[in-house]
Order: C-alpha cells, then sequence, then structure tokens
C-alpha cells in the first residue's frame, strides 16, 4: 500500500509563483561565463570553451534562478543557484532558467532559502526519473509545495538568514587574516631568514621520524546496537571544516584511538591532499584520512605541509600514486625535511599561540552560526 503524506494548507504550488526565462546570447553581449555548484552558488566555469559557439548559451539575470535538472550524479544535491553578485552571466544550455514572476508576493531570496533545505534535495531526487540519467525536469520543479507567508513575514526570515551569512563571511575574512599572519610568522622563522646550512640544533629527517600517521577505519564496520553516536569526518567534512547534520553517525564502540577532537591535525591521502587542524568537536575518523600525532609542535608540522618548501615532495608523491593521488607510507618514509630546533619550535609556539586562540574561537563560532541557519531553514517548513 502506497502512503500519502498531505501536503499542508498553507503550502502552495511554486508554479503559481514562477515562470521559465530562455533568453539566447546572440548578440554575444555577455562573455561572463558561470556554472552551479552542489553548494548552491554560482561560480567561474572552468570549461574549455576554445571553439564554442557561446551564442548558444542562455542568459542569466541578477535575481534569476539557474539550475541543473540532472540529479543523478550530483552527490543527492541538486545544483541551483540565485544570481546575486553580478548583473548578468551566461550558463549551459544544460541548465534551466527561472524568474519570481511578482516579487511583490514571493521574494527571490526567501524561494532560495527554500531551495537550500536538505528537504528540497531529497524531495527533487526522489521525484527524479530517467533511466540513464536521472532528471529532475521544470514540471517537476513547478510542482514543488511550500509555504508562502505574507511578503512581510518573507522580508524578516530573509534578514534573519542574511545576517547569519554576513556575520559567517565576516569570520572568514578574519580566519584567513589569521591564516595569513601565520604563514607570516612560519616564513621569517623556519625559510625566509634561514642559511644553507641550517642553524646547529636542526637536522633533516624523514616525516616518519617526527610524527606519527593513523589510517582511518571503515566506520560502517562498527556499527551496532546503542544510543550514543558520533558524526563521521570523511573528505568532504573535512574540506567544509565541519560535520553538518546530514553527515553519516556511527556508534562510539569504535577503538578509541579513531575519536578525533579539536586541536587533532587532520589530513587526506588520497585525491587533493588536504590538511587541517581539526575543530568540529568529536568525531570518527574515516578511512582515507590520516590522523598526525607528533611529540613535537604539532602546528609547525600542519605549516610544514602547506609551504611551498616541500612542494617537491609534494609533487613527487603525487607523481608516485595513482590517479587518485593516493599516498603510501612509504612516500611518508622517503620524504625528508629539515627539522627546527627545539628552541624555535617554542618561538614558534609563543607566537602561534593567540592567533591560534582566536582562529579556533572563530571557526567554532562559525559552526555555531551554520547550525543556526540550518534551524532557520528547518523552521520554514513548520
Amino acid at each position: 500500500m502506497t502512503y500519502y503524506q498531505p501536503v499542508p494548507m498553507n503550502y502552495q504550488r511554486l508554479g503559481n509563483y514562477i515562470r521559465e526565462v530562455n533568453i539566447r546570447n546572440r548578440d554575444m553581449r555577455v562573455n561572463n561565463l558561470q556554472g552551479v555548484s552542489i553548494s548552491k552558488a554560482f561560480m567561474p566555469s572552468i570549461a574549455n570553451t576554445i571553439g564554442t559557439d557561446m551564442s548558444t548559451y542562455k542568459i542569466v539575470e541578477r535575481g534569476q534562478f539557474a539550475y541543473g535538472p540532472v540529479t543523478s550524479r550530483n552527490g543527492d544535491k541538486v545544483s541551483i543557484a540565485l544570481l546575486e553578485d553580478c548583473d548578468t552571466a551566461i550558463i549551459s544550455q544544460a541548465y534551466t532558467v527561472f524568474e519570481v514572476i511578482d516579487t511583490d508576493k514571493l521574494l527571490p531570496e526567501y524561494l532560495m532559502m527554500w531551495f537550500r533545505r536538505p528537504e528540497f534535495d531529497r524531495y527533487a531526487r526522489f521525484h527524479s526519473h530517467g533511466s540513464a540519467r536521472e532528471v529532475f525536469d521544470w514540471e517537476e520543479m513547478c510542482d514543488v509545495q511550500l509555504p508562502v507567508p505574507p511578503i512581510e513575514r518573507q522580508r524578516e526570515i530573509v534578514a534573519e538568514y542574511e545576517t547569519l551569512t554576513r556575520r559567517i563571511r565576516l569570520n572568514q575574512q578574519i580566519i584567513q587574516r589569521l591564516e595569513d599572519s601565520a604563514q607570516t610568522l612560519y616564513r621569517n622563522t623556519f625559510i625566509d631568514n634561514i642559511d644553507t646550512p641550517p642553524p646547529p640544533g636542526w637536522h633533516l629527517a624523514p616525516l616518519t621520524e617526527i610524527a606519527t600517521y593513523l589510517n582511518g577505519i571503515a566506520c560502517q564496520k562498527y556499527q551496532t546496537d546503542g544510543d550514543v553516536f558520533l558524526p563521521v569526518l570523511k573528505i568532504r567534512e573535512l574540506t567544509q571544516g565541519c560535520c553538518d547534520s546530514n553527515s553519516d553517525h556511527v556508534l562510539t564502540n569504535i577503538p578509541i584511538e579513531f575519536v578525533i577532537d579539536d586541536g587533532d591535525v587532520i589530513f587526506s591521502w588520497s585525491a587533493t591532499l588536504l590538511i587541517d587542524i581539526w575543530c568540529g568537536g568529536k568525531c570518527a575518523l574515516n578511512q582515507h584520512l590520516f590522523k598526525v600525532t607528533s611529540d613535537i609542535y604539532p602546528k609547525w608540522f600542519y605549516y610544514l605541509w602547506t609551504q611551498n618548501h616541500i612542494a617537491e615532495w609534494k609533487h613527487l608523491i603525487a607523481a608516485k600514486a595513482t590517479s587518485m593521488g593516493h599516498i603510501k607510507r612509504e612516500d611518508l618514509e622517503s620524504a625528508q625535511v629539515i627539522i627546527p630546533s627545539d628552541g624555535a619550535l617554542k618561538e614558534l609556539d609563543m607566537l602561534m599561540s593567540p592567533l591560534f586562540e582566536m582562529y579556533f574561537q572563530k571557526k567554532k563560532e562559525n559552526i555555531k552560526l551554520t547550525e543556526l541557519q540550518s534551524l532557520l531553514l528547518a523552521k520554514m517548513g513548520q
């Protein structure tokens, strides 16, 4: 028997408020080529357009939407965005462009908030259809049901969300400045002012001499009965700096060494070789990620990895690895680095501590602000 859940009385059909737009770049007046990411934002396109007829591309105006109907290879997310940062852009013919008919009845910014909800992504994936690829077509988009409160209430909801967004952006700018300052301190201490050969007390050694590297586990193997769960840290979560509410979770009966917490240095041994000093709380360490443990100042390892003077062995690792860029233990053993003296490391610790205190504070604040955004999006459906 099919379970039917009736649509709440205050929900409206989206097709009553939007219309498709199909204006092509015939006169080649627009050259700002954009794409749409699964993070629901416009981004500069990286497609190779040499020899491409750009006159067939669709024009998107400020306040209009574009979305990719194909959902089957999109990580269960719909690529959809509202153009806000520029007046016009062009986008591939594969996208559907549409706009709100009357902005006195439905704010585009309010509608974009609805599209950011995880429930919308799940709805779109469920209603996608096709064989070789699944598509959430225009008719299905028009059949979306959503609450449409009075325009004054829509403005209030959007203002709340945008206040959180502005605070997150400000914190991101502060975090970037702190990161730049820390990188400058590192370079002044260990690179720019260091002669060859290095000072007394410094020595050449492989990475495995200064740290141990614990590879994560396939966390799903450790799911058993219980009532305490941890989010699973994967490469995606490492990229975004936190585990959101939609991340996989596992029970805490995994071995304690695979539970990470704030301050742990984590890096991926595949794909883009990411590294971060984690501040997203307790998580289970998934495979394809290493936890770095070191008796010396751990943040020194972080900056060692990110600075240009180790670019050569990073390229060497990538060249020796598979198409996915896997790092092997012998790569770490063969990677030779200059280890500073204890005094130099203590000096770095003293200089870095105030920066990292604020760095962690701002990153944790952004995690909380993002959680508040998610709560605000969830309340829209109530």
